[in-house]
Order: C-alpha cells, then sequence, then structure tokens
C-alpha cells in the first residue's frame, strides 16, 4: 500500500533552493508539494491555509526569518518542520533545541530521503512532535530574552502550544493533568512533577500535591485558618492551599 501523502510546504527566501528541494521532493513517493513561501511571513499564510504536514524552513530570510515562524505556530494541527540552512551553527542549534531534522545547503537526494522518512515517522505521533515543537519554540526566544517554555496541551486530537502566562493552573486528577486557560481545559502530556521542573524560572507556585497555579492570576487568598488558604483565580476558581504548602504561598502576599 502507497504512503498516504504528506501535504509539503518549502520555505526558503532563494528561488534555487526551492527549486532544488521541490524536484528532489516531487521524485519520491508519498509526499506533495502543495506551495511554496518566500519568507516567514508568506510561510505563516500558508501554513493557515494549507495545513501542511511537514515544512521545510529556512533560517535566515528577510521580512521574518525561520526562527520567527516557528515562534509564531501555535494550536491545532502542528506540521512536522525540518531546517534547512548554510550555517552549520544554526542547524546544530535547532537540532539540539528538538528539531526534527535539519539539512545542510546544498541539499543531497539522498539527505533529503532521511529527512522525509524520519519526519513522515514524528509525524504519526503527534504528542512526540508537539513536545519536539515546544522545544524548537523555546530555543527561538530572541536574543537577550528568557525562553518562552512553551507547554503542549491536547483536546482531542489537536495539540497546543501554550505560552505560560495564559495558563492558570494545572490540576490533576488521578493519572490526568489539566491544563485551565481562560477559555478551555486541555489535557497536559507531561506529568505535574516534570512541568513544575520546566517552569521553575516562572511564576507559578506548588499549593498542593495536585495543583500548580500561575501566581500572576491570583485575584484572592482567603485565610481558612492559621494553615487553610482559599486561593481564588481570576476565572473564579477555587483551590485549597494544602497545609504543607502554606508557608510557600504567604509570599505570594508580599
Amino acid at each position: 500500500m502507497a504512503p498516504v501523502a504528506m501535504r509539503t510546504l518549502i520555505v526558503d527566501d532563494e528561488p534555487i533552493a526551492r527549486q532544488v528541494l521541490r524536484e528532489g521532493l516531487e521524485g519520491m513517493p508519498g509526499v506533495t508539494v502543495v506551495g511554496e513561501a518566500a519568507n516567514g511571513r508568506e510561510a505563516l499564510q500558508q501554513i493557515g491555509e494549507m495545513k501542511p504536514d511537514l515544512i521545510f524552513l529556512d533560517l535566515q530570510m528577510p521580512v521574518m526569518g525561520g526562527f520567527e515562524v516557528v515562534r509564531e505556530l501555535g494550536g491545532g494541527r502542528l506540521p512536522v518542520v525540518v531546517i534547512v540552512t548554510a550555517f552549520d551553527e544554526h542547524a546544530i542549534q535547532a537540532f539540539e533545541a528538538g528539531a526534527i531534522d535539519y539539512l545542510l545547503k546544498p541539499v543531497s537526494e539522498a539527505r533529503l530521503r532521511k529527512a522525509v522518512e524520519r519526519a513522515r515517522s514524528l509525524a504519526g505521533r503527534p504528542r512526540d512532535n508537539a513536545n519536539a515543537m515546544a522545544a524548537l519554540v523555546s530555543a527561538a526566544a530572541p536574543a537577550g530574552h528568557a525562553a518562552s517554555r512553551k507547554i503542549v496541551g491536547r483536546t482531542g486530537t489537536e495539540y497546543f502550544l501554550l505560552d505560560p502566562d495564559e495558563i492558570l493552573c494545572f490540576h490533576a486528577e488521578g493519572e490526568l493533568v489539566w491544563i485551565v486557560t481562560a477559555k478551555q481545559r486541555l489535557l497536559a502530556t507531561q506529568p505535574l512533577k516534570k512541568i513544575e521542573e520546566r517552569l521553575r524560572d516562572q511564576p507559578f507556585q506548588r499549593v498542593h500535591r495536585n495543583a500548580i497555579v500561575n501566581v500572576n492570576h491570583v485575584r484572592k487568598m482567603t485565610a481558612m485558618s492559621s494553615q487553610r488558604w482559599l486561593i481564588t483565580l481570576s476565572n473564579s476558581l477555587e483551590i485549597i492551599v494544602s497545609k504543607r504548602q502554606a508557608h510557600h504561598i504567604r509570599g505570594i502576599l508580599r
């Protein structure tokens, strides 16, 4: 049985580079090139319209570069991203950050084929792809800015990359960890302990073994006893602080 065609977008400011990739990809079974973009702004427009499965993304482009495109990718069905660059240091940076793969120009046919095979494998594992994208987005933070530490949330078959500041709290129910935003609840892809470690440098505080809150969304704290607090978040959600965490939570009042 022939593999399902991967809808592919080529993003590069050099027409010759796009042509080389297109010719190489069109000779492969199971790949359909649905569009080309000469800069990041065009890429985002086409991503929104065409919903590609795979993007070959150049990093160095006018108007908007590849890392800026990555930062703008957010919710819904996330494509697999393969970085394409002429600069080895950028490729290594992207790969170590979590990119599925990278290609150095000039791209050989054998290397391109291998990248497509890897991308196809990851496309079948949307959770792994979303986590890889979150790592890549974090590494794509502008110079002089802290990494954005994107958090992956799922609803149904769709995965979303969330900014920490839009998250009100994380709440565990048995094996499930819920991400609560002002508009919706999504399932987290990591346990609460792992999430706490990732957000150690962010304004989040563990208030219970089953809950972590964004202190910037705390709107009211009510003393229930000398060791019991009730926190009210900006969406009116109420969370009880455990006795063990009571001494930590007083810091929010300072």
